[in-house]
């Protein structure tokens, strides 16, 4: 019996995309334009409203009245650059 060698499979490196459970740390870890993003939201600028690494998008949005897909639209066409 014939043994046919098969390729290994192709690996599919899936591309970063922002979504309201990433965090702010993983947010500027995936483009080092995401604080200007978010600065541009008034979110983490000023020192009366910092926000926190470990917060989620969502969670910033919410607590600080901006439309998450608004600024998940704005993140994510970082990446499309």
């Amino acid at each position: 019996m014939e043994q046919t060698a098969t390729a290994p499979a192709a690996e599919v490196t899936e591309k970063p995309q922002f979504t309201g459970q990433t965090t702010v740390g993983e947010a500027l870890r995936i483009h080092p334009e995401a604080g200007l993003v978010l600065a541009s939201f008034h979110l983490g600028g000023c020192s009366h409203c910092g926000i926190n690494e470990i917060e989620t998008l969502e969670q910033i949005c919410m607590g600080y009245g901006v439309p998450l897909d608004a600024l998940l639209a704005s993140m994510n066409a970082l990446l499309e650059e």
